[in-house]
Protein backbone atom coordinates (compact mmCIF):
# COMPACT_ATOMS: atom_id res chain seq x y z
CA UNK A 1 0.00 0.00 0.00
CA UNK A 2 1.22 3.32 -0.73
CA UNK A 3 0.03 6.88 -0.92
CA UNK A 4 1.05 9.26 -4.19
CA UNK A 5 0.51 12.56 -3.08
CA UNK A 6 -0.34 15.22 -5.80
CA UNK A 7 0.63 18.50 -4.53
CA UNK A 8 1.06 22.06 -6.60
CA UNK A 9 -0.47 25.62 -6.14
CA UNK A 10 -4.25 25.86 -7.05
CA UNK A 11 -4.69 25.59 -10.64
CA UNK A 12 -1.32 23.34 -11.54
CA UNK A 13 -3.93 20.58 -12.27
CA UNK A 14 -3.78 18.51 -10.01
CA UNK A 15 -6.86 17.00 -9.81
CA UNK A 16 -7.38 16.66 -13.67
CA UNK A 17 -3.70 14.73 -13.42
CA UNK A 18 -4.51 12.50 -11.18
CA UNK A 19 -7.75 11.39 -12.73
CA UNK A 20 -5.70 10.33 -15.64
CA UNK A 21 -3.08 8.72 -13.10
CA UNK A 22 -5.25 6.28 -12.01
CA UNK A 23 -5.47 4.69 -15.06
CA UNK A 24 -1.77 4.21 -15.55
CA UNK A 25 -0.98 3.02 -12.55
CA UNK A 26 -2.51 -0.45 -11.67
CA UNK A 27 -4.69 -1.11 -8.73
CA UNK A 28 -4.80 2.61 -8.00
CA UNK A 29 -8.06 4.43 -6.48
CA UNK A 30 -8.59 8.46 -6.15
CA UNK A 31 -9.18 10.36 -2.84
CA UNK A 32 -9.73 13.80 -3.28
CA UNK A 33 -9.68 15.75 0.44
CA UNK A 34 -11.98 17.80 -0.88
CA UNK A 35 -14.71 15.78 -0.55
CA UNK A 36 -13.64 16.29 3.44
CA UNK A 37 -13.69 19.73 3.09
CA UNK A 38 -17.45 19.43 1.65
CA UNK A 39 -18.39 17.45 4.62
CA UNK A 40 -17.37 19.97 7.78
CA UNK A 41 -20.28 22.41 7.10
CA UNK A 42 -22.54 19.42 7.93
CA UNK A 43 -20.61 18.14 10.94
CA UNK A 44 -19.03 21.49 12.94
CA UNK A 45 -21.50 24.19 14.33
CA UNK A 46 -21.07 27.42 11.49
CA UNK A 47 -19.71 29.27 14.36
CA UNK A 48 -16.53 27.21 14.56
CA UNK A 49 -16.40 27.04 10.93
CA UNK A 50 -16.84 31.24 10.46
CA UNK A 51 -13.54 31.26 12.61
CA UNK A 52 -10.99 29.98 9.82
CA UNK A 53 -10.28 30.64 6.91
CA UNK A 54 -9.43 27.97 5.22
CA UNK A 55 -10.45 23.68 6.26
CA UNK A 56 -6.82 22.92 6.64
CA UNK A 57 -6.57 25.04 9.68
CA UNK A 58 -8.94 22.97 11.63
CA UNK A 59 -7.33 19.72 13.16
CA UNK A 60 -10.27 17.88 12.63
CA UNK A 61 -9.96 18.69 8.60
CA UNK A 62 -6.43 16.88 8.74
CA UNK A 63 -7.70 13.67 11.03
CA UNK A 64 -10.27 13.02 8.71
CA UNK A 65 -7.77 13.06 5.67
CA UNK A 66 -5.37 10.76 7.54
CA UNK A 67 -7.90 8.35 8.49
CA UNK A 68 -9.87 8.41 5.67
CA UNK A 69 -6.77 7.74 3.37
CA UNK A 70 -5.81 5.01 6.03
CA UNK A 71 -9.15 3.17 5.92
CA UNK A 72 -9.41 3.37 2.11
CA UNK A 73 -6.05 1.34 1.69
CA UNK A 74 -7.44 -0.97 4.03
CA UNK A 75 -10.30 -1.50 1.99
CA UNK A 76 -9.32 -1.47 -1.47
CA UNK A 77 -5.24 -1.65 -0.84
CA UNK A 78 -3.31 -1.21 -3.83
CA UNK A 79 -1.99 2.83 -4.44
CA UNK A 80 -3.88 5.58 -3.43
CA UNK A 81 -3.69 8.96 -5.60
CA UNK A 82 -4.54 12.30 -3.52
CA UNK A 83 -4.69 15.28 -5.70
CA UNK A 84 -4.28 18.45 -2.98
CA UNK A 85 -2.44 21.41 -2.11
CA UNK A 86 -0.40 21.39 1.04
CA UNK A 87 1.43 24.28 1.40
CA UNK A 88 2.16 24.75 5.35
CA UNK A 89 5.30 22.51 6.24
CA UNK A 90 3.84 21.66 9.34
CA UNK A 91 0.38 20.41 8.05
CA UNK A 92 2.42 18.30 5.56
CA UNK A 93 5.00 16.94 8.38
CA UNK A 94 1.38 15.86 10.53
CA UNK A 95 -0.20 14.88 7.78
CA UNK A 96 2.52 12.53 6.02
CA UNK A 97 3.79 11.15 9.53
CA UNK A 98 0.85 10.00 10.26
CA UNK A 99 0.64 7.77 7.24
CA UNK A 100 4.11 6.57 7.97
CA UNK A 101 3.38 5.77 11.35
CA UNK A 102 0.55 3.56 10.06
CA UNK A 103 3.35 1.90 7.80
CA UNK A 104 1.97 3.74 4.93
CA UNK A 105 4.79 5.43 2.43
CA UNK A 106 4.18 8.58 0.96
CA UNK A 107 5.51 9.06 -2.50
CA UNK A 108 5.30 13.20 -2.69
CA UNK A 109 4.99 14.48 -6.18
CA UNK A 110 4.82 18.47 -6.86
CA UNK A 111 3.44 19.89 -10.11
CA UNK A 112 5.12 23.22 -10.53
CA UNK A 113 4.27 25.13 -13.98
CA UNK A 114 5.96 28.95 -14.69
CA UNK A 115 4.29 31.42 -12.82
CA UNK A 116 2.84 33.19 -15.71
CA UNK A 117 1.66 30.04 -17.23
CA UNK A 118 -0.31 29.22 -13.80
CA UNK A 119 -1.76 32.48 -14.13
CA UNK A 120 -3.21 31.61 -17.55
CA UNK A 121 -4.52 28.59 -16.19
CA UNK A 122 -6.61 30.44 -12.95
CA UNK A 123 -7.58 32.77 -15.38
CA UNK A 124 -9.30 30.44 -17.75
CA UNK A 125 -10.37 28.15 -14.82
CA UNK A 126 -14.20 27.04 -15.38
CA UNK A 127 -16.29 27.82 -12.28
CA UNK A 128 -19.43 26.42 -10.88
CA UNK A 129 -22.39 28.51 -12.34
CA UNK A 130 -24.63 28.25 -9.24
CA UNK A 131 -21.59 29.52 -7.03
CA UNK A 132 -22.61 33.17 -5.65
CA UNK A 133 -19.85 35.08 -6.70
CA UNK A 134 -18.27 32.35 -8.02
CA UNK A 135 -15.57 33.62 -10.75
CA UNK A 136 -14.73 36.16 -8.20
CA UNK A 137 -14.38 34.08 -5.14
CA UNK A 138 -12.84 30.99 -6.80
CA UNK A 139 -10.49 33.19 -8.45
CA UNK A 140 -9.22 35.41 -6.10
CA UNK A 141 -8.87 32.45 -3.51
CA UNK A 142 -5.98 30.43 -6.12
CA UNK A 143 -4.64 34.18 -7.04
CA UNK A 144 -3.92 34.82 -3.51
CA UNK A 145 -1.91 31.66 -2.61
CA UNK A 146 0.41 32.51 -5.32
CA UNK A 147 2.82 34.19 -2.98
CA UNK A 148 2.29 31.46 -0.19
CA UNK A 149 3.08 29.07 -2.68
CA UNK A 150 6.45 31.00 -4.18
CA UNK A 151 7.27 31.08 -0.34
CA UNK A 152 7.00 27.77 0.40
CA UNK A 153 8.96 26.67 -2.66
CA UNK A 154 11.77 28.85 -1.72
CA UNK A 155 11.95 27.68 1.77
CA UNK A 156 10.75 23.94 2.36
CA UNK A 157 8.75 22.62 -0.87
CA UNK A 158 10.92 21.24 -2.90
CA UNK A 159 13.43 18.87 -0.24
CA UNK A 160 11.31 15.83 -0.45
CA UNK A 161 9.16 16.37 -3.42
CA UNK A 162 9.50 14.79 -7.25
CA UNK A 163 9.11 17.90 -9.51
CA UNK A 164 7.83 18.06 -12.71
CA UNK A 165 7.82 21.38 -14.63
CA UNK A 166 4.00 20.94 -16.19
CA UNK A 167 4.20 23.99 -18.05
CA UNK A 168 3.81 22.90 -21.74
CA UNK A 169 2.51 19.27 -20.55
CA UNK A 170 -1.33 18.48 -20.72
CA UNK A 171 -2.38 16.45 -17.70
CA UNK A 172 -2.26 13.15 -19.75
CA UNK A 173 1.46 13.98 -20.35
CA UNK A 174 1.83 15.11 -16.80
CA UNK A 175 0.13 11.11 -15.58
CA UNK A 176 2.67 9.46 -17.31
CA UNK A 177 5.69 11.56 -16.69
CA UNK A 178 4.70 10.10 -12.51
CA UNK A 179 3.30 6.71 -13.70
CA UNK A 180 7.01 6.24 -15.29
CA UNK A 181 9.01 7.95 -12.26
CA UNK A 182 6.89 6.23 -9.63
CA UNK A 183 7.05 3.00 -11.33
CA UNK A 184 11.13 3.07 -11.88
CA UNK A 185 11.26 4.62 -8.19
CA UNK A 186 12.39 7.74 -8.92
CA UNK A 187 9.95 9.16 -6.63
CA UNK A 188 11.10 8.04 -3.46
CA UNK A 189 8.58 7.64 -0.09
CA UNK A 190 9.47 10.96 1.44
CA UNK A 191 12.31 10.00 4.57
CA UNK A 192 10.41 10.99 7.27
CA UNK A 193 9.94 9.28 11.31
CA UNK A 194 7.69 6.43 12.09
CA UNK A 195 6.09 7.65 15.03
CA UNK A 196 3.30 4.38 15.85
CA UNK A 197 0.45 6.69 17.53
CA UNK A 198 0.29 5.50 21.04
CA UNK A 199 -2.78 3.15 21.91
CA UNK A 200 -2.84 4.09 25.76
CA UNK A 201 -1.40 6.56 28.48
CA UNK A 202 2.38 7.25 27.64
CA UNK A 203 5.16 7.74 29.63
CA UNK A 204 7.34 10.61 27.93
CA UNK A 205 11.25 12.16 29.09
CA UNK A 206 12.31 15.86 27.89
CA UNK A 207 15.19 17.09 28.31
CA UNK A 208 16.34 21.15 28.77
CA UNK A 209 19.49 21.99 27.59
CA UNK A 210 20.81 25.69 27.77
CA UNK A 211 23.24 27.56 26.13
CA UNK A 212 25.68 30.12 27.56
CA UNK A 213 22.90 33.07 27.74
CA UNK A 214 20.59 30.32 29.59
CA UNK A 215 18.01 30.09 26.40
CA UNK A 216 16.85 27.00 26.43
CA UNK A 217 16.96 24.92 23.38
CA UNK A 218 13.74 23.65 21.35
CA UNK A 219 13.48 21.36 18.68
CA UNK A 220 11.17 21.28 15.52
CA UNK A 221 9.99 17.55 14.72
CA UNK A 222 9.13 16.70 11.22
CA UNK A 223 6.38 14.48 12.40
CA UNK A 224 3.89 16.32 14.09
CA UNK A 225 3.07 20.22 14.12
CA UNK A 226 4.81 22.40 16.51
CA UNK A 227 8.22 23.08 18.35
CA UNK A 228 9.01 20.57 21.48
CA UNK A 229 12.24 19.43 23.94
CA UNK A 230 14.44 17.18 22.76
CA UNK A 231 13.46 13.89 24.32
CA UNK A 232 10.61 11.25 23.17
CA UNK A 233 8.48 8.28 24.50
CA UNK A 234 9.88 6.23 27.31
CA UNK A 235 10.51 2.52 26.28
CA UNK A 236 9.07 -0.20 28.03
CA UNK A 237 11.49 -1.52 30.95
CA UNK A 238 13.86 1.71 30.33
CA UNK A 239 14.58 4.30 33.34
CA UNK A 240 12.47 8.04 32.29
CA UNK A 241 15.56 9.79 32.99
CA UNK A 242 17.75 7.39 30.78
CA UNK A 243 15.25 7.51 28.01
CA UNK A 244 15.71 11.14 27.93
CA UNK A 245 20.02 10.96 27.45
CA UNK A 246 19.18 8.70 24.90
CA UNK A 247 16.89 10.28 23.06
CA UNK A 248 19.08 13.65 23.54
CA UNK A 249 21.52 11.77 21.70
CA UNK A 250 19.66 10.36 19.03
CA UNK A 251 17.91 13.64 18.08
CA UNK A 252 20.96 16.10 18.53
CA UNK A 253 24.12 13.77 18.82
CA UNK A 254 24.96 15.87 22.24
CA UNK A 255 25.94 13.19 24.87
CA UNK A 256 25.44 13.71 28.75
CA UNK A 257 28.24 12.13 31.08
CA UNK A 258 25.66 12.53 33.81
CA UNK A 259 21.95 11.56 34.59
CA UNK A 260 20.12 14.43 33.98
CA UNK A 261 18.08 16.19 37.91
CA UNK A 262 14.05 16.11 37.41
CA UNK A 263 12.92 19.29 37.21
CA UNK A 264 9.00 18.36 36.44
CA UNK A 265 6.37 15.69 36.67
CA UNK A 266 3.30 16.97 34.46
CA UNK A 267 0.15 14.78 33.82
CA UNK A 268 -1.27 15.42 30.39
CA UNK A 269 -4.97 14.85 30.61
CA UNK A 270 -6.52 12.55 27.47
CA UNK A 271 -7.77 14.89 25.19
CA UNK A 272 -9.27 12.54 22.57
CA UNK A 273 -8.05 10.84 20.03
CA UNK A 274 -4.80 11.38 22.18
CA UNK A 275 -4.26 9.54 25.83
CA UNK A 276 -2.21 11.45 27.82
CA UNK A 277 -0.22 10.39 30.64
CA UNK A 278 3.21 11.38 32.34
CA UNK A 279 5.56 14.13 31.02
CA UNK A 280 9.01 14.55 32.43
CA UNK A 281 11.15 17.26 31.76
CA UNK A 282 14.98 17.27 33.15
CA UNK A 283 17.97 19.78 33.10
CA UNK A 284 20.53 18.58 30.94
CA UNK A 285 22.74 21.70 32.13
CA UNK A 286 24.48 24.61 30.04
CA UNK A 287 26.23 23.46 27.03
CA UNK A 288 29.99 25.53 26.17
CA UNK A 289 29.56 27.43 22.88
CA UNK A 290 31.35 24.74 21.18
CA UNK A 291 28.78 22.05 21.94
CA UNK A 292 26.05 24.35 21.10
CA UNK A 293 26.77 25.39 17.73
CA UNK A 294 28.15 21.41 16.99
CA UNK A 295 24.64 20.12 17.40
CA UNK A 296 23.41 17.76 14.73
CA UNK A 297 19.98 17.15 13.39
CA UNK A 298 20.44 13.20 12.40
CA UNK A 299 18.08 11.51 10.33
CA UNK A 300 14.94 12.38 9.25
CA UNK A 301 13.21 13.01 12.99
CA UNK A 302 14.05 16.77 13.42
CA UNK A 303 13.91 19.39 10.91
CA UNK A 304 15.31 22.42 12.88
CA UNK A 305 16.45 23.44 16.12
CA UNK A 306 17.10 27.17 18.29
CA UNK A 307 17.98 28.05 21.45
CA UNK A 308 15.29 30.61 22.89
CA UNK A 309 14.02 32.86 25.61
CA UNK A 310 11.09 31.74 27.85
CA UNK A 311 9.31 34.96 25.86
CA UNK A 312 10.54 33.24 22.30
CA UNK A 313 9.38 29.74 23.65
CA UNK A 314 5.65 30.94 23.83
CA UNK A 315 5.27 32.23 20.48
CA UNK A 316 6.60 28.74 19.53
CA UNK A 317 5.55 25.85 21.94
CA UNK A 318 1.70 24.64 22.47
CA UNK A 319 0.10 26.54 25.70
CA UNK A 320 0.42 23.08 27.43
CA UNK A 321 4.00 22.85 26.80
CA UNK A 322 5.29 26.15 27.43
CA UNK A 323 3.58 26.05 30.65
CA UNK A 324 5.42 22.69 31.24
CA UNK A 325 8.23 24.65 30.17
CA UNK A 326 7.45 27.47 32.60
CA UNK A 327 7.31 25.67 35.43
CA UNK A 328 10.83 23.53 35.01
CA UNK A 329 12.46 26.73 35.01
CA UNK A 330 10.91 27.67 38.27
CA UNK A 331 12.03 24.59 39.14
CA UNK A 332 15.34 24.55 38.58
CA UNK A 333 15.55 28.41 39.85
CA UNK A 334 14.57 27.13 42.93
CA UNK A 335 16.37 23.74 43.22
CA UNK A 336 13.16 21.71 44.08
CA UNK A 337 11.08 19.52 41.23
CA UNK A 338 7.57 20.32 41.19
CA UNK A 339 4.24 18.16 40.52
CA UNK A 340 1.86 19.82 37.95
CA UNK A 341 -1.36 18.18 36.46
CA UNK A 342 -1.90 19.61 32.82
CA UNK A 343 0.77 22.21 33.24
CA UNK A 344 -0.33 23.51 36.97
CA UNK A 345 1.20 22.96 40.08
CA UNK A 346 -0.50 20.55 42.86
CA UNK A 347 0.36 20.38 46.33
Amino acid sequence: MTVVWINGAFGAGKTTTARELIDLIPNSTLFDPEVIGGALPHLLPPKHLAEVGDYQDLPIWRRLVIDTAAALLSEVGGTLVVPMTLLRQEYRDEIFGALAARRIPVRHVLLAPAETILRGRIAGREVPPDVPDGEIRVRQWSYDHIEPYRAALASWLTADAHLVDTSHLTPYETAVRIADAVGTGAVAPCDIVQTPEPTGETLASGVLLFDEHDRVLLVDPTYKPGWEFPGGVVEPGEAPARAGMREVEEETGVHLDDVPRLLVVDWERPAPPGYGGLRLLFDGGRLDAAAAEGLLLPGPELRGWRFVTEAEAADLLPPVRYERLRWALRARERGAALYLEAGVPVG
